[in-house]
C-alpha cells in the first residue's frame, strides 16, 4: 500500500525532548488535535536527548563560564547568562505543571538537586571569577552564589579535586546551591508516555525521506517504515522537525526560503565515566573549568556528578572530536550530502573561518586515553586510568548561516528555530544550551507558528508557565514563589530528597 494517506493536525518529527515538549505544550492547550509523532530509531530520547550522549545537562547558566563575559572596559556581562537563566526557570516550571497534574510522575526520576561551581587557576582567571561573582550574586536570579580562593574552603566543597593538588598557583571557585541535575533521556521518556496515554500516535522505526506542500497550504511527507520496507504518505497542517542533527537535511527538503543558505558543522564528543564508586562518592557537584584557547564553547571542560537509572554517576569531559556524521546513527555522507547549489559559498567561508577550529578538532579524535587522563588530572590530580572509561558523546550540529555581524558562513553556539513565513512548519537547529530551555523555544515555535491562537491560548499557557510573559528579573516577588514552588513540586529541597 504505496498511496494510503493518513491526516493529522501536527506532525513531530523525532522523538526527543524538544517533539516532547511541543507535543505535551499542545495537548495541554488543545487536546482535540491529532498528533502524530515519527522516530527513525526503536524508541524515545536516543539521539541527542539521550542521557549518556552528554556530559554535563541543567544548563541554568550558573556555573558555564563561556556564557559570562569580559568587555572591554574589565567588567562582565551577564546578559546571556541571564537569558538562559530565565529560560530554565521557564522549563522547571512547566515540568512542575505536568508533575501537578500527575502528567508525570517522580520527579527525582528525572531531576535532582546538585551545586554548580565554575572553577579556574592562575591570577588573572581569579581576578575575572571574583567580577564575574560580584555581578552574579548580586542579581536575583543568582542569590546565594559563593565564592572562595581559601583552599581550606574548597576542600569542603570540592575534596577529590583538592587532594594532592599543589597549590602553588592561585585557584578559585563559585558555588550555588540551587543547580540541578537533569536527565533528559528520562524526562523524554516519561513524557512520551504521557502522550502516549492522550492518544498521541508515536510511530518508532519510521524515516521521513522526504516532504512537499499540498494544495492547502499543508504538507505531505513520504515516510519509510523500517520495519516492512514500505512507504507510507501522511499529511498535517503543521510539522515541527526536532530531528536534532538530522533537522537539516528535512529542512533542505520542505524547500522553504528561510532554510536556504544554511548549513550544518558537526562535532563529536567522547567523556569519561568513573567506574569506581568509591571516587563516585567523593564528588558531589557539576564544576566547570575554562575552555582551552582555540576550542570551541561546547569543549569547556567540566566533572558533573549526574544521576543516571536512579544510580551517582560522575562524569568528566567532554573531549571534541570530528565526524562528517550529522547524528550518532547518522551516514559518513551527512557533511557532504547537505553542501547544496544554495549553502555552497556559506559553507566555504565557514569553512575557511574555522581552519583553526577544524585543526583542533581533529588533533581531539587523535588522543590517546593516556593524554585524556592527563586533562582528567588537571581535576582530579591523583585520577587512575582503571578507574575511568571512554563514552562517545551524542553529535552536534552547530548552524553556519550568514550574519550581518559575522559576515558571510558564521559559526553559530546556540539553539536555533526556523520556521515559514506561513508558520506551516519549523524546524530547531543547534546545539547547547538545547534541552535545558527547550520550554521556552518550543513556546518561540508556537508564537511563531500559530499566531492567531496566542490570544486564546495566553490563559492556560500562564496556568502552565506562571511567569509567561513577564520577567523575573525584574518581578522578584515572582522571582521566590516560582523557586520556592517549584523547588517544593519537584522536590529539589534537600528536606524533601528521599533519603
Amino acid at each position: 500500500m504505496g498511496d494510503k494517506q493518513t491526516k493529522s493536525d501536527v506532525i513531530l518529527i523525532g522523538a526527543g525532548i524538544m517533539s516532547a515538549t511541543l507535543g505535551a505544550l499542545l495537548k495541554e492547550l488543545v487536546p482535540s488535535w491529532k498528533i502524530t509523532v515519527f522516530e527513525k530509531l526503536p524508541s524515545a530520547g536516543e539521539e541527542s536527548s539521550n542521557e549518556w550522549n552528554n556530559a554535563g545537562t541543567g544548563h541554568a547558566a550558573l556555573c558555564e563560564l563561556n556564557y559570562t563575559s569580559e568587555k572591554k572596559d574589565g567588567s562582565v556581562d551577564i546578559g546571556k547568562a541571564i537569558q538562559i537563566n530565565e529560560q530554565f526557570q521557564v522549563s522547571m516550571q512547566f515540568w512542575s505543571y505536568l508533575v501537578n497534574n500527575n502528567l508525570l510522575r517522580n520527579p527525582q526520576d528525572f531531576i535532582m538537586p546538585i551545586p554548580h561551581m565554575s572553577l579556574v587557576q592562575g591570577d588573572k582567571n581569579v581576578a575575572f571569577l571574583k567580577k564575574r561573582y560580584e555581578a552574579m550574586s548580586a542579581n536575583p536570579l543568582f542569590k546565594g552564589m559563593e565564592f572562595s580562593e581559601d583552599p581550606k574552603k574548597l576542600m569542603e566543597w570540592i575534596p577529590l579535586i583538592m587532594q594532592n593538588r599543589n597549590v602553588g598557583e592561585k585557584i578559585a571557585a563559585t558555588k550555588i546551591d540551587t543547580g540541578t541535575d537533569v536527565n533528559f533521556g528520562a524526562l523524554t521518556r516519561m513524557m512520551f508516555d504521557y502522550l502516549k496515554s492522550q492518544n498521541v500516535d508515536i510511530k518508532y522505526k519510521h524515516s521521513v525521506n522526504n516532504m512537499k506542500r499540498t494544495g492547502d497550504g499543508g504538507w505531505e511527507l513520504k515516510v519509510r517504515n523500517e520495519t516492512s520496507g514500505t512507504t507510507e504518505h501522511h499529511t498535517a497542517k503543521f510539522v515541527f522537525i526536532g530531528g536534532g542533527g538530522g533537522s537539516l537535511h528535512l529542512l533542505q527538503k520542505s524547500g522553504i526560503p528561510e532554510g536556504k543558505r544554511m548549513g550544518g558543522f558537526p562535532v563529536s564528543g567522547i567523556f569519561m565515566v568513573c567506574n569506581n564508586p568509591e571516587v563516585v562518592e567523593q564528588h558531589h557537584a557539576k564544576v566547570y573549568g575554562k575552555a582551552k584557547v582555540g576550542a570551541p564553547p561546547m569543549s569547556v571542560p567540566h566533572l558533573d556528578t549526574r544521576f543516571i537509572d536512579n544510580k551517582k554517576s560522575l562524569l568528566f569531559g567532554p573531549f571534541a572530536g570530528f565526524s562528517p556524521k550529522f547524528l550518532k546513527t547518522g551516514s559518513m555522507f551527512d557533511l557532504i550530502t547537505s553542501v547544496k547549489p544554495n549553502n555552497l559559498f556559506t559553507m566555504l567561508a565557514a569553512g575557511a573561518k574555522n581552519m583553526s577550529l577544524t585543526k583542533y578538532l581533529i588533533e581531539q579524535v587523535m588522543l590517546s586515553k593516556e593524554k585524556r587522563m592527563e586533562e582528567l588530572r588537571e581535576f582530579i590530580p591523583n585520577a587512575r586510568i582503571e578507574d575511568w572509561d571512554l563514552v562517545v558523546a551524542g553529535q552536534r550540529v552547530q548552524v553556519i548561516k550568514d550574519t550581518e555581524a559575522g559576515g558571510k558562513g558564521t559559526l553559530q553556539f546556540g539553539t536555533e528555530v526556523v520556521s515559514a513565513a506561513d508558520g506551516s512548519i519549523a524546524a530547531l537547529l543547534g546545539a547547547s544550551p538545547g534541552a535545558s530551555t527547550a520550554v521556552s523555544v518550543m513556546l518561540e515555535v508556537l508564537n511563531k507558528c500559530f499566531p492567531q491562537h496566542i490570544k486564546e491560548w495566553e490563559p492556560k499557557i500562564k496556568a502552565m508557565i506562571p511567569s509567561y510573559g513577564e520577567s523575573l528579573l525584574n518581578n522578584p516577588a515572582l522571582l521566590e514563589e516560582v523557586h520556592a514552588t517549584t523547588a517544593q513540586t519537584l522536590r529539589l529541597s534537600r528536606e524533601l530528597q528521599p533519603v
